[in-house]
C-alpha cells in the first residue's frame, strides 16, 4: 500500500512540473489579448511607474509554439523571465505574440503598432530573442527593420540543413547582437551560425557568440541563465564584454535617435 500511495504521490509531482513548465501561475502574469488578429501575451513592468519608462522584451516562439491558442508561444526563457527576482531587477514590458508559420513582415508591423500603444515605452530600448523558428525571426525582424531594435539574441536561428543562407550580415553589422548555438544541432547547422559570425568578424561588427559545446538544439533555456559548457567569442572590439545576459541585454541602446 505504501508503495502504491508513493507511486501515486510522484505521479502528481512529475504532473504538476509538467504543467509548470507548460504554464502554470507563472504563464498568467503575461495578460492574454489578440491585437490586430495576432495572438499576443504581454507582462507588464513589476511595479508599474507610469512617470518611468521601461525597455520591452518582444520574445519569438520556435515552430512548437505555431497556433492560434494564445498560449502554446510562452517558453523556457518567458517563465525565466516572469521570475520575481529578473522582474525586481530588470523591470521590463516583455511582448510574446503566436504566429502560424513563420515569422513576417506583416506580424512585425503589427507588433510595432502593439508596442507604440504601450505606456511608459523606452523607444531607445526595444530588444528581440527566440529560439530556433524564433531565432530565425530574430534575424528576419533584424534585417526587416535594422533601426528599431536595441539588440537581439537569436538562439540556434541560422536556418533549418534546406533553409536558403538569408541573413545579409552587411544588414546587421552595426546593431549588438548576441547569438546562441549548441555545436552538435541536428535540426538547424551551427555552421550557418559560424558562418554568419566569421563574415561579420571580417566586418568589424557587433556580434557575440556562444556555442554551447556539445549541445544539439534545445539550447533555448541556457540563455538566460548561462551554462558552464559555453564558449563565449567576439567578432571586434567595439562588442560589450559583459558576461551577463540579461545585464548585457538592457544596456544596449537604439544608436539612431529618431525613427
Amino acid at each position: 500500500m505504501r508503495i502504491l500511495l508513493a507511486c501515486a504521490f510522484l505521479a502528481l509531482i512529475t504532473s504538476g512540473s509538467e504543467l509548470c513548465a507548460q504554464g502554470g501561475q507563472w504563464s498568467e502574469l503575461y495578460e492574454p489579448q489578440v491585437y490586430r488578429g495576432l495572438p499576443v501575451r504581454v507582462m507588464k513592468p513589476l511595479e508599474f511607474d507610469s512617470s518611468k519608462s521601461y525597455p520591452v522584451i518582444l520574445s519569438l516562439h520556435g515552430a512548437g509554439g505555431k497556433g492560434n491558442d494564445n498560449n502554446k508561444q510562452l517558453k523556457d526563457w518567458n517563465k525565466q523571465l516572469a521570475e520575481e527576482s529578473i522582474r525586481g531587477k530588470f523591470p521590463c514590458y516583455v511582448v510574446a505574440p503566436q504566429a502560424p508559420g513563420l515569422w513576417d513582415a506583416d506580424q512585425l508591423k503589427a507588433i510595432q503598432s502593439l508596442i507604440a500603444e504601450l505606456p511608459a515605452v523606452d523607444e531607445n530600448r526595444i530588444y528581440v530573442l527566440g529560439h530556433s523558428m524564433g531565432g530565425h525571426g530574430t534575424y528576419i525582424y533584424i534585417q526587416l527593420e535594422p533601426n528599431y531594435f536595441a539588440a537581439a539574441a537569436p538562439s540556434a536561428g541560422s536556418g533549418l540543413k534546406r533553409t536558403e543562407d538569408f541573413i545579409d550580415p552587411a544588414k546587421i553589422k552595426d546593431i549588438p547582437i548576441w547569438a546562441f548555438h549548441g555545436d552538435k544541432d541536428g535540426v538547424c547547422p551551427y555552421e550557418k551560425q559560424r558562418a554568419v559570425f566569421e563574415a561579420l568578424i571580417k566586418m568589424a561588427g557587433n556580434m557575440k557568440l556562444t556555442t554551447w559545446e556539445g549541445d544539439n538544439h534545445g539550447v533555448s533555456g541556457k540563455m538566460i541563465s548561462g551554462a558552464e559548457n559555453g564558449k563565449t567569442e567576439v567578432s571586434s572590439d567595439i562588442c560589450d564584454l559583459e558576461s551577463d545576459f540579461l545585464t548585457w541585454l538592457f544596456k544596449q541602446r537604439r544608436a539612431t535617435q529618431k525613427r
